[in-house]
C-alpha cells in the first residue's frame, strides 16, 4: 500500500487539557496503525482567537485559511467536539461556516463527541450528521461518543469506548477503500 491518505482531524474544544482532543488523537493514532496517513490536527483552542471575529473568509489570517484548505482537501475528515448546551461548540460551527459548500462532497467524515454524561450521546446523530449532510459528506455510520466517566486522568479508560473506536476506524477504512474518492481522482 503506497498511497498515503490525507487525514484532517478537527477538535472543537477550546479547553486545555481536553477530553475531546484525547479522543481525537486516539482515533488518529488507531487509524495510523492501520494505514499510511498524513495527519493534520486542527485545534480550535489554538486557532479560535484568530477565527472568532472574522465575518468573511477573506478576512481570516493565513493560519486559519491554511486550516480551511486542509479540511477542504482531506481524504478523510475526523470531526470531534465537546457538547455545550446540547450541541457542538459555536467556534466549531463558525469554522465550518467558512468551508466551501461543495468541498466535502463524498468525503468520509468520522464523527466524535464528548460530554459530561450519557444524556448528550445523541449529539452525533442530531447535530453533527445534519451539519455534514449539508456538505454532502459521507458521515460514517459509526460515531464515537465518550462521557466524562469514560476517562481517567485524561486517558480513555472505558473498554466500551475503546471498542467503539475500533469499530469507527474499521468503518473509516472500509469507506476509504470502497470506491474512488474525489481527491484520489484529482491527484
Amino acid at each position: 500500500m503506497s498511497k498515503q491518505f490525507k487525514v484532517v482531524a478537527v477538535s472543537g474544544s477550546v479547553q486545555q487539557p481536553s477530553r475531546t482532543l484525547v479522543l481525537l488523537k486516539t482515533l488518529v493514532a488507531r487509524l495510523g496503525q492501520q494505514l499510511p496517513i498524513d495527519v493534520q490536527v486542527i485545534e480550535l483552542s489554538q486557532i479560535g482567537p484568530q477565527l472568532a471575529g472574522a465575518l468573511h473568509r477573506h478576512a481570516l489570517p493565513a493560519a486559519v485559511e491554511q486550516s480551511l484548505r486542509a479540511i477542504e482537501t482531506a481524504d478523510l475528515l475526523i470531526a470531534a467536539t465537546p457538547v455545550y448546551r446540547a450541541s457542538y461548540t459555536g467556534l466549531f460551527k463558525h469554522l465550518f461556516d467558512f468551508v466551501h459548500h461543495d468541498a466535502l462532497k463524498d468525503v468520509p467524515v468520522l464523527l466524535a463527541a464528548t460530554g459530561g454524561s450519557e444524556r448528550h450521546a445523541l449529539v452525533i446523530d442530531h447535530q453533527l450528521r445534519p451539519l455534514f449532510g449539508f456538505f454532502q459528506a459521507l458521515s460514517l455510520p459509526v460515531g464515537v461518543y465518550a462521557s466524562e466517566s469514560d476517562f481517567t486522568d485524561y486517558r480513555i479508560s472505558s473498554a466500551q469506548v475503546l471498542e467503539r473506536i475500533e469499530r469507527a476506524v474499521e468503518s473509516a477504512l472500509q469507506s476509504l477503500f470502497s470506491e474512488p474518492r474525489r481527491n484520489a481522482s484529482a491527484a
